[in-house]
């Protein structure tokens, strides 16, 4: 007869019934031949046959429990050479951070294993942190050269380009440190090594030579810039925003191929900060993702601020002389024109999922199309001890669903319990200007899941703020369901129309109608009131209404 031995050690016991129970919960696995549970030690050593159960299932009998847990397998053999963990953490952004934070918490032995950007992955390094920052410091600049109001003229800026970039990076450094590095400073139970991890099966990994072993595993590696397959490319010194926004020397112009959310941010941050701007788009418009309207608006704006806008062209060459870059386009109508760009070219084409050097063949891991590791809303995989969260998984791409995501893989996979992510009120903000915001579906999506529905649009210069602000770019729109006027959706063009997608991603989850919405207060004179009239809207004309109507 076949068997195999494992020791365990165990958390959550209080007493020695604790031990009896754990004893006639494995007893029920027929593949269990004996299991000696020891409170004292708090240790179980179970023997058992691997043609009937296995180590994993007879780990997840005591971990699907409300009160015990595996903390570790003790390996008998001294002399091995792999190290072992509870878990090892595969990534050093939001969501492996997270899942540090938590494990640590249920006293796992943990390791970190990062390569690629820093510790505190995309967010803080180069991506929501840095744009952020050079946004708002292109909003200044604007501001002081643009008034809404006649009577106000301003005289001007003085932009040190470096000084701003230098700053920036001053604050990428001290948040990183603050917000990252120092939390698990004083963790006793987390080891963080720098490395790629390569998997060798579903329970080890290597990493520069040295194999670890754990129970299970959270593979949270993020995304990269997808670089497009484009001739002459890869010999033009291109950038992504990686690069850019390091570069201290003010570019004299750049032109960006995407005009996605990560392709507008930059263009309008580095346009407002004196650096001339062209967006080449190879779809009919921006932010494709989002209805006409929303494009419309946002194209409108950035043609207005001087930014040269050029959806429908793709990019089918490029050629590097001297510092001059040619970019050879076809054109909407199908003939072919060049472009010169005497100072870069930044590609934010979307994003790929770091997994392809992960050596998932080797464990059978099952991707999405694009190379995205496949996750329940438990982020489970199909591998029962391997778990993904964050930009590498088929989740949401945000820094806080991350972060969630993180936190519930480690509790799903180690306290039995069943968390799932719903993202049905997801909130969402593009930080231009006008900024754009929304949660839920919005009419095309509400349409394409067979959901009655009613669209109620309320442009901003029926908004007392945006009219007393001299500001009235934009339009408030939400979606109900016309049987049973829950909210179901909302979309936001406004400017700082990201401080109102909060309340109206709560009401959709809370399933608040839009009667609850139009019979609610609002504060008089703030944008916030714009919801309660688009909420109106469905059933009256704002425009011919008094101030004081409710």
């Amino acid at each position: 007869m076949n068997e195999e031995n494992i020791k365990l050690d165990i958390t959550g016991m209080t007493c020695d019934q604790c031990a009896t129970s754990i004893e006639k919960l494995l007893a029920e696995n027929k593949g269990v031949q004996e299991a000696k549970v020891s409170y004292s030690k708090a240790t179980c050593e179970c023997s058992f046959d691997p043609s009937k159960t296995t180590k994993e299932k007879i780990i997840n009998i005591i971990n699907s429990t409300k009160n015990y847990g595996v903390k570790v397998e003790i390996l008998e053999n001294e002399n091995s050479s792999y190290t072992q963990f509870d878990l090892i953490i595969i990534g050093g952004g939001s969501a492996a951070f997270s899942a540090a934070i938590k494990a640590e918490s249920l006293g796992l032995s943990t390791l970190m294993v990062n390569d690629g950007l820093d510790f505190g992955g995309t967010c803080v390094n180069v991506g929501c942190v840095p744009s952020k920052n050079l946004i708002r410091a292109g909003e200044t600049a604007y501001h002081a050269t643009h008034s809404n109001f006649e009577g106000i003229r301003p005289k001007g800026v003085n932009i040190d380009f470096a000084q701003v970039i230098k700053d920036k990076k001053k604050m990428v450094a001290t948040l990183q440190e603050k917000k990252y590095l120092d939390v698990v400073s004083d963790f006793k139970n987390l080891t963080m090594l720098k490395g790629w991890a390569r998997f060798i099966d579903n329970q080890t990994i290597e990493v520069d030579g040295e194999r670890y072993k754990a129970i299970k595993f959270l593979i949270a590696t993020g995304a990269t810039t997808n670089i497009p397959n484009i001739e002459g490319l890869d010999k033009i010194d291109y950038l992504t925003n990686v690069s850019l926004f390091d570069l201290e020397e003010k570019p004299v112009s750049l032109t960006i191929m995407g005009a996605g959310y990560i392709g507008l941010e930059i263009a309008m941050a580095y346009n407002r900060l004196g650096v001339k701007v062209r967006v080449i788009e190879f779809t009919d418009r921006v932010l494709r993702t989002q209805t006409p309207d929303i494009s419309e608006a946002l194209e409108s704006q950035m043609r207005k601020e001087g930014i040269e806008m050029l959806p429908n062209f793709r990019a089918v060459k490029f050629e590097k002389q001297g510092n001059v870059t040619t970019i050879h386009c076809k054109c909407p109508d199908g003939s072919f024109t060049k472009f010169v760009e005497k100072g870069k070219v930044v590609i934010a084409t979307g994003t790929n999922p770091h997994s392809s050097q992960l050596g998932l063949d080797n464990i059978g891991l099952d991707l999405t199309k694009h190379g995205h590791i496949a996750v329940n809303e438990k982020m489970e995989t199909n591998l029962s001890n391997i778990y993904a969260a964050g930009d590498v998984a088929n989740t949401p791409t945000f820094v806080y669903t991350a972060a969630f995501e993180g936190k519930i893989a480690v509790e799903n996979a180690f306290t039995g319990t069943e968390n799932k992510a719903d993202y049905s009120s997801l909130p969402w903000v593009v930080f231009t200007d006008p900024q754009v915001a929304g949660a839920g579906m919005d009419e095309a999506q509400a349409k394409a899941n067979g959901i009655p529905f009613e669209v109620s649009k309320l442009e901003l210069k029926d908004v007392p703020r945006a009219i007393a602000a001299n500001d009235t770019r934009g339009f408030i729109k939400l979606i109900r369901n016309s049987e049973t006027d829950k909210l179901i959706g909302a979309r936001i063009v406004a400017p700082e129309g990201g401080e109102l997608i909060q309340q109206l991603s709560m009401a959709i989850k809370y399933g608040i109608t839009v009667k609850d919405l139009a019979d609610s207060f609002y504060p008089y004179l703030t944008l916030g009131e714009g919801i309660k009239l688009a909420a109106i809207t469905f059933g009256k004309d704002v425009s011919k209404l008094s101030c004081c109507t409710s």
